[in-house]
């Protein structure tokens, strides 16, 4: 088992938080965008949103740790991933889960586009991730509507 593993058991858990900056600062909005593709930046730091179907996360790849993109914090485990083929129509084309690992992310309400969201972030970076949904069809009612482009997957 990975180190980040490891931590993301521990946290699991207990709740208890893990340093997955490796006792490192936070990367500049300057180094942010020299390390990200400008999508992923656009997606993360910017609040965008990836176009449906267009990246690799939208089926269950494999068993593991989905981790933030900007800082590697551990995010949503694949036993809480949902096939997103199968979301309600509108929630179609994203990664989705039904629950984050605890103490891993925030909320917050989301105003924008002329609609009213809950969006969701990273307790750790900040970095924008996605919305999360009332979604009666999975085991916790909640349907977390993720970018793929702010994952990534360590396999078991």
């Amino acid at each position: 088992m990975t180190n980040a593993m490891q931590c993301n058991a521990m946290q699991y858990n207990t709740n208890t938080k893990c340093n997955t900056m490796n006792d490192s600062k936070m990367p500049t909005e300057e180094e942010l965008k020299k390390r990200l593709k400008p999508e992923e930046y656009q997606v993360l730091r910017e609040k965008g949103t990836e176009v449906p179907f267009s990246d690799e996360y939208v089926q269950k790849q494999a068993d593991g740790i989905y981790h933030c993109k900007v800082c590697g914090a551990p995010l949503f485990t694949s036993n809480d991933q949902e096939d997103a083929t199968k979301s309600p129509t509108g929630l179609q084309g994203w990664p989705s889960f039904n629950d984050a690992i605890p103490g891993t992310t925030t909320t917050k309400l989301d105003s924008s586009h002329g609609m009213t969201r809950t969006e969701i972030t990273c307790a750790t970076c900040g970095s924008h991730l996605g919305h999360i949904f009332d979604d009666p069809s999975t085991k916790t009612g909640r349907h977390f509507c993720i970018n793929s482009i702010c994952l990534n997957l360590e396999k078991e």
